[in-house]
């Protein structure tokens, strides 16, 4: 957040661009006035000179100042060229062709300022919505201060309509809020009590409680300011390489003026090459292009913090990824339930929700909204007490509960064999879990995994549609998990078991192949992104160090702005390309004109001003995304969510054949005709109505808005062996009518199972992505 004396420092700048602005608007106004007055004068048979004379007179002290200004900057002075021109046109008694030059002149920087005002308006308004004040709790009162004056620990309120003024953890049940100013997403975001919200987003809902996390100057919205002021202020490489243009240019242009006047005796051509030889094109095109194509950028929630960034950005052909936080959400999600035998699935759960409800850590809050989402009624627990680092121990509903560790749950007993074969089953796939004890005895685990995200694999896939030649993926997990996921989304190579120093390296390595690019979010990949040629965070969870030390900030928790954030640097990078080398051939063209006298100094500058509007105009085109980057979404939002509640509510299910699948491995026991046709019931009464009603219903409308010849038909298939899985279990369990089954048949039963569960949890996964797909949209 700005220092008390930052807005004093704002609106200085603020005001002096103001005046500079209107100055040459005022300017443009005055001398088109003259200019004007100059002519009923002459049609009124009287003499134009001194309000003609008064207008070139007016602008070359306007622009002698500026060039001067210019030249003090070390910054290149083509306003050399204007002023030769208009003293030339006044010595040369040209007064009209200099009343048109100082016209156009003013009109050009006003346009200019136009421009850039254009271009940068994402910027600041994101500069202008810094959060200013704080509603802080005191007892039961409640006091406004300034937001530089909040604390860690302070308890907010934020009212309707209001900014966050820092960084929180939520404490209300819900909110509902308006991130479109720090993400570039337009719909509200529904938030509840654990989440954490970033300064800057608008409460668009009812009045919300908020316990800071950081200050004002430590908060995410901070952060964005510092790095939107770098971007406002930096020049791009391209701007840079213009000015240098710019100084030999102008002995070039002067070059070609003496020519034409000693070769024709007529220093009028001189004149006239001198009019449209200013490199407008090339000084104002250029970066106008590349500010609106950072303006629109931060528009979509990507932060690109300098010119040099963008460029680097449109170069990358190889790009690094962290895994955890970048390629998975970078929170734990509940993916099975394991109990012992006299232990029930969702009895486990319930107890271990309701414990959680008192903690404020991630993962616990995480497992009690699946909880509800589950529909299992949560108990208040009583004389809970957490330990940092190890979980929860309570009462919940007269039982005593531990919820965390393994050493937590065993409070000092020895781990059973049970509890051993979880923990090899965990490190195999590559699993973390929550350990369950009821009174004392071992309950169960809540298996826990990092899920990837999902729009993981579009954007990986766009990526490699964009262009991008090589795509590694960089983690600390072990060789064999980190394969398993890269292989999944299918990397050019994986980088484990590295550590922040070795990724380090890894990146160096990768940048001696070609412009290369790193994607991370953690503070431990802050080196790595440093070392990058740019450096890519995933910033919506806090302008952190990764953020800091990143090139550009992905403001949006979604990955499928990098793709989108690569055709947005490139384009604009070929539509500045454009400008500068159309602009400057068509001025070289008139230059060639004037020379051979077939251009007089009035016309020439009509003619040069045409160029400067097309240029300029043209450049202000990367402000728009392409017709073809936009698209509506085919699905309703509100579909798609129920879609995937669907599944959400179906997880017991595949819980629950897992368990039996486990329970079948164990061999034959006395309730296992029990437990054979207690799968085939849930099977035939749970899963196949949910499958055939999406094939019979919901693929005919999905069909609809993918379009093609047959689009579901992979889909459909899919079904149909999911069907024929199903059918061959309860064939089996069918004919078994209850008895015990040899081992060929156990055997049988839990292959088909296990099938069963691997192709469901795939098929879920598809159409997951469809339904994100299909109700995603890029405005």
């Amino acid at each position: 957040m700005p220092s008390a004396n930052k807005p004093t420092e704002r609106n200085s700048t603020y005001f002096s661009s103001f005046f500079t602005r209107h100055l040459h608007k005022s300017l443009a106004v005055i001398i088109a006035v003259l200019l004007a007055a100059g002519g009923v004068a002459q049609l009124l048979h009287k003499s134009p000179v001194l309000p003609w004379v008064a207008a070139v007179v007016l602008m070359l002290v306007v622009a002698s100042v500026e060039s001067l200004r210019a030249l003090a900057h070390r910054k290149a002075g083509v306003d050399v060229l204007a002023l030769l021109t208009m003293v030339g046109a006044l010595i040369l008694g040209q007064y009209l062709a200099g009343a048109v030059i100082a016209f156009m002149f003013a009109s050009g920087r006003a346009l200019e300022e136009y421009s850039s005002g254009r271009a940068r308006q994402a910027l600041s308004a994101l500069l202008e919505r810094s959060p200013r004040s704080a509603h802080r709790r005191v007892g039961t009162a409640i006091e406004e201060i300034p937001a530089e004056q909040v604390q860690i620990g302070d308890q907010l309120i934020v009212k309707s309509g209001e900014a966050v003024p820092v960084d929180g953890l939520l404490l209300s049940a819900t909110a509902e809020l308006d991130e479109s100013a720090v993400t570039g997403e337009s719909l509200p975001r529904r938030r509840v009590r654990g989440d954490q919200i970033m300064s800057g987003v608008i409460n668009a809902g009812g009045p919300l409680d908020l316990q800071t996390l950081k200050t004002a100057e430590q908060s995410t919205y901070a952060g964005i300011v510092r790095m939107v002021s770098e971007a406002q202020a930096a020049k791009a490489p391209f701007t840079r390489l213009a000015d240098r243009y710019a100084l030999w240019f102008i002995p070039l242009a002067l070059l070609v003026a003496g020519l034409a006047w000693a070769i024709s005796g007529d220093p009028l051509r001189a004149l006239a090459v001198l009019v449209v030889a200013t490199p407008c094109p090339l000084i104002l095109a250029a970066p106008v292009a590349i500010i609106a194509t950072i303006s629109l950028a931060a528009k979509r929630g990507i932060l690109i913090k300098n010119g040099a960034a963008l460029e680097q950005l449109a170069d990358a052909k190889n790009l690094v990824f962290d895994k955890t936080g970048t390629l998975t959400t970078g929170r734990q999600q509940l993916v099975g339930i394991e109990t012992p035998p006299g232990f029930g699935a969702d009895e486990v759960f319930r107890l271990a929700a309701s414990l959680d409800q008192v903690s404020q850590h991630n993962t616990a809050q995480s497992l009690v909204a699946e909880a509800r989402q589950r529909n299992l009624a949560l108990s208040i627990p009583e004389n809970a007490q957490e330990t940092p680092g190890e979980g929860l121990r309570g009462e919940v509903d007269g039982k005593t509960v531990a919820v965390g560790s393994l050493a937590l749950a065993l409070n000092g007993a020895s781990a059973d064999n049970w509890s051993a074969a979880r923990l090899r089953y965990m490190a195999l796939r590559g699993l973390s879990g929550a350990f369950v004890a009821v009174d004392g005895q071992m309950a169960g685990v809540l298996l826990l995994a990092d899920q990837i995200r999902l729009d993981t694999p579009r954007a990986l896939r766009e990526l490699h549609r964009a262009g991008v030649e090589r795509t590694v993926m960089l983690s600390g997990d072990r060789q064999d998990v980190a394969e398993t996921v890269a292989l999944a989304l299918g990397f050019d190579a994986v980088l484990a078991e590295r550590s922040p120093a070795d990724k380090v390296a890894a990146v160096k390595a990768e940048c001696q192949r070609g412009t290369t690019a790193m994607v991370g979010d953690g503070i431990n990949d802050a080196p790595a992104l440093a070392a990058a040629d740019v450096g890519i965070a995933m910033g919506a969870r806090g302008a952190g160090a990764s953020a800091e030390a990143a090139d550009v900030v992905l403001l949006v928790d979604r990955l499928d702005r990098l793709p989108e954030g690569l055709h947005i640097s490139r384009r604009g990078r070929q539509i500045a390309l454009q400008s500068v080398i159309a602009g400057m051939g068509l001025s070289a063209l008139a230059m060639l004109i004037a020379a051979l006298g077939y251009l007089p100094p009035v016309i020439g500058a009509l003619v040069q001003e045409g160029i400067d509007v097309a240029v300029i105009f043209n450049a202000l085109r990367a402000l728009r995304l392409p017709v073809e980057q936009r698209s509506e979404a085919a699905m309703p939002i509100e579909l798609a969510d129920r879609l995937r509640l669907q599944h959400s509510e179906l997880q017991p299910v595949l819980d629950r054949l897992e368990q039996a699948c486990n329970r079948l491995n164990g061999g034959l026991h006395p309730s296992t005709s029990d437990e054979i046709d207690a799968v085939s019931t849930v099977i035939r009464e749970q899963l196949l109505p949910h499958e055939r009603e999406d094939e019979e219903q919901l693929y005919p409308a999905l069909a609809a808005m993918v379009r093609g010849f047959d689009p579901m038909g992979a889909m459909s298939h899919t079904h149909r062996e999911i069907f024929r899985l199903a059918r061959g279990y309860q064939q089996l369990a069918d004919d078994l009518a209850g008895a015990s089954p040899d081992e060929l048949q156990l055997q049988e039963l839990r292959r088909l199972l296990f099938s069963l569960i691997a192709i469901v949890r795939l098929h879920f996964a598809q159409e997951e992505e469809l339904y994100f797909t299909l109700s995603d949209s890029q405005p």
